[in-house]
């Protein structure tokens, strides 16, 4: 059991400084301090735990991840050209979520990030996946770098050209 906690406690320090040197130091905070691999809980005495070290300058792993996080967008789904889109979206960390979500029926509705509603900012957009006209909650995976580029999410028949709905993002 002992060998099973320091093999855990491992493994959550160095994720937590993997976490850390994958995001960098330039948030303008002082850089935290790591337990080396050498440093693992093996050299720490017998009596030691994890409940029993004392508290560091650095910030425990659900603060520091949540803190990463980005910030959550949302908005609502209106219709648009006389097309009815209902619902709400949000762009969340890793992903693009539709609630509540319904649509007048189409062959081919797609989900795009842009930066307006238009064909041509459909154009410029970056597409996420077929999207279910009649189907209330669906997720789409996104890369978070890309997707902070941008402001609107909209439903598109890509079959007839056609914007079916945008939400505008905040």
């Amino acid at each position: 059991m002992r060998t099973l906690t320091k093999a855990l406690a491992l493994g959550a320090g160095l994720t937590l400084s993997l976490s850390l040197a994958a995001c960098g130091a330039d948030s303008g905070s002082a850089p935290t301090e790591s337990m080396a691999p050498s440093e693992s809980m093996d050299s720490m005495a017998p009596s030691e735990s994890m409940d029993s070290m004392e508290p560091t300058d650095s910030m425990s792993p659900s603060e520091s991840m949540d803190s990463m996080a980005p910030m959550a967008s949302t908005g609502m789904f209106e219709g648009v050209g006389g097309k009815m889109v209902t619902g709400t979206v949000e762009l969340s960390g890793s992903k693009l979520i539709l609630k509540d979500f319904a649509s007048d029926e189409a062959p081919d509705l797609h989900v795009y990030l842009t930066n307006g509603s238009t064909e041509a900012d459909v154009e410029a957009g970056m597409e996420l996946g077929k999207v279910r006209y009649d189907q209330a909650m669906q997720e789409f995976a996104l890369d978070e770098m890309q997707a902070g580029m941008y402001n609107t999410v909209v439903i598109h028949c890509d079959k007839a050209k056609t914007v079916y709905g945008a939400a505008s993002l905040s």
